[in-house]
């Protein structure tokens, strides 16, 4: 990062005010009478009403389109454990894309607590407050214990987007890639560089879009991932393989596919040789991916190629689904976002990346034309139809799967974030 772009940055973050979101008033405080209705004496009948039934809190306040982003920052970006303060400007920015993207009013919690315990009562105890729960930047494996316990405490949608929305994005990337590769999920072989968080809810959310357990090698700092090994935790069980590959240059000969969820360079071009043909290969490591693009493409003419940057084709970008699977949940008061609103979401996405390309989409990365194929195989941030689709598949699956407590409002699909308004 040049000395220019870092000094852009802070100046972002402080000018014109500090930090990058405010809260607003969303009624009428001009009169006495205003200032009546609002607070002292009027404010009385809405507390009564939510005395008499909890549900009214949806009627009469904010708490029905008011998500969390809640952090400890043991996990901030790939800058490490710096601690929950250290966290704050993620989380701004976190609330900041649902407000932009989803019409979303979201607030940061930087909660610094002594152990996994604490912070699991911490955030229980001021869930009341909000329609959903978004976590982030929690290191494993304490992230799995948190979000776990909190889905069973709460009654709102918890959502750690390290994990799921990573896996939501990453799954509808990979469904098309397979599919410009012309190869089947349920037959390829997948290497995923990783153990972490992110890499395990992957490796999860493929195997229900129907990859194979028995074709997946996850590698962590000690190698493969296999059922001899007696130091695994039970999400790195789960992936354990009877093979008697162990190293990342055993698991790569002849694989299919290649996820990477670790660290920069980590992916020799030797290695990306020894795949399979159109390799599939998705180098998501930020912002120095585990193979360069450039390198990969030098390498084999035939690779797949995505990253999580902007500045090549096939972004990973979590973007793409978080605000839109959170605005789809809330819409139809679900009480969680289960698996099949996280499938939903992924065909949702996928499907949008063979539709034709909008204007707005090509002007904004300045392309004149693009299509379905190895250089696009996810949509861009920029497609305002994500809004719609993605929000709309998911309160359909809440609906369908049991988990909603409203229907499908009247005012769905939706369009922009004006017609939140209806």
């Amino acid at each position: 990062m040049s000395e220019q772009f870092k000094k852009a940055a802070l100046d972002y973050h402080e000018f014109p005010r500090p930090g990058k979101i405010s809260v607003e008033i969303t009624t009428p405080a001009e009169s006495a009478r205003d200032l009546a209705l609002a607070y002292s004496p009027g404010v009385a009948e809405p507390v009564r009403e939510i005395a008499k039934d909890p549900d009214n809190a949806y009627r009469y306040t904010a708490k029905g389109n008011l998500v969390a982003v809640i952090s400890n920052g043991s996990a901030i970006l790939g800058l490490g454990d710096l601690g929950p303060l250290a966290s704050k400007p993620v989380m701004e920015g976190k609330s900041l894309l649902f407000k932009k993207f989803a019409g979303i009013d979201s607030v940061d919690i930087e909660v610094d607590a002594e152990s996994p315990q604490a912070f699991i009562d911490t955030v229980a105890r001021i869930a009341e407050t909000f329609g959903g729960i978004n976590l982030e930047d929690i290191k494993a494996p304490e992230c799995f214990e948190i979000e776990r316990t909190l889905i069973e405490r709460c009654h709102i949608p918890v959502f750690h987007d390290d994990q799921h929305g990573t896996a939501i994005v990453t799954a509808a990337g990979m469904i098309n890639a397979l599919e410009v590769a012309g190869k089947k999920i349920e037959e390829a072989r997948i290497v995923c560089l990783g153990a972490g968080a992110a890499a395990s809810a992957c490796m999860k959310l493929l195997v229900n879009m129907g990859a194979r357990v028995e074709n997946i090698y996850m590698i962590d700092r000690k190698g493969v991932i296999h059922s001899g090994r007696n130091d695994l935790s039970p999400e790195k069980a789960a992936f354990a393989t009877e093979t008697e590959l162990r190293t990342m240059d055993d698991a790569i000969e002849g694989a299919d596919v290649f996820v990477g969820l670790s660290g920069p360079d980590l992916l020799a071009p030797e290695q990306l040789a020894k795949m399979a043909s159109n390799p599939i290969v998705f180098a998501c490591a930020n912002p120095d991916p585990e193979i360069r693009p450039e390198l990969a493409h030098a390498t084999r003419s035939d690779v797949i190629m995505a990253t999580g940057r902007s500045d090549f084709p096939n972004q990973v970008n979590n973007v793409l689904g978080f605000p839109f699977i959170f605005r789809g949940a809330l819409d139809v008061r679900a009480t969680e976002i289960n698996e099949a609103m996280k499938e939903a979401a992924v065909h949702a996405i996928a499907n949008l990346a063979k539709q034709e390309v909008t204007q707005e989409v090509l002007d904004a990365y300045e392309l004149e034309s693009l299509e379905f194929g190895p250089e696009y195989i996810i949509p861009k941030p920029t497609d305002s139809r994500l809004f719609g689709a993605v929000s709309m598949a998911v309160a359909q699956a809440a609906v369908d799967s049991g988990v909603a407590r409203l229907p499908i409002p009247a005012h769905y699909p939706l369009t922009t974030v004006a017609d939140l308004k209806k």
